[in-house]
């Protein structure tokens, strides 16, 4: 499931949902949709390109011409999934009326996000070895995007007064990152990742903090 060039999967879809990108191949879009459905209901392993084929409506060649292989195709899913997530994670976090709360809600809503997503969710839990790879063997790039997506936001809350001037935006965007991944990669035995309350908490004592000017 390695990427066909140097971007991330995430990176590329951390730049749709940033620049808006759209599907406008209705028959991709539903072979897309009905992949995403095969692969919730049955795995990716025990799903072939003719499921896929069959729930879509479409032939196995139709499928074939838009998606060279297998692993392109789930690639695509995946992607269409983290691109769901990132558009979800910039509504969500307008909620919030300061800094502080969006650091909260953000790192809420995207373990939320992630760990209830049937397929990324269920991938990382039941098919860790065809999917955590593609994000973590990378040489660091799938970290670096979201990372580079949280730096945006944190520069954002500069620009708009709401953080000191002097924070270093992509040291505290990497540790922000590093220690969400880490409650998504390895389970937690103090933590309990369904109890948004306790994740709130954390964030507020540990996260937040973060904010503070450097000097």
């Amino acid at each position: 499931m390695a990427p066909p060039n140097s971007e991330s999967l995430l990176e590329r879809a951390y730049l749709d949902a940033v620049e808006r990108v759209g599907d406008t191949d209705e028959v991709r879009s539903r072979i897309l949709g009905a992949a995403y459905e095969q692969f919730c209901r049955m795995g990716i392993r025990r799903s072939t390109m003719e499921d896929v084929a069959k729930r879509a409506r479409v032939s196995r060649i139709t499928v074939y011409r838009r998606f060279a292989t297998k692993d392109v195709l789930v690639e695509h899913v995946v992607r269409r999934e983290f691109r769901r997530y990132f558009d979800q994670f910039l509504v969500d976090i307008e909620q919030a009326g300061t800094a502080a709360d969006r650091v909260v809600l953000g790192f809420v809503s995207s373990l939320r996000a992630i760990r209830s997503n049937p397929l990324i969710g269920g991938l990382i839990a039941a098919e860790p070895d065809l999917l955590v790879p593609s994000m973590i063997n990378d040489g660091g790039q799938t970290l670096a995007t979201v990372r580079q997506f949280v730096a945006g936001q944190l520069r954002r809350e500069q620009r708009a007064g709401h953080v000191p001037g002097d924070l270093d935006t992509d040291l505290v965007a990497e540790l922000m990152v590093r220690v969400s991944a880490s409650f998504l990669a390895i389970p937690s035995q103090v933590v309990d990742l369904d109890d948004e309350a306790q994740l709130a908490a954390v964030a507020r004592r540990f996260l937040v903090p973060m904010l503070r000017a450097t000097g």
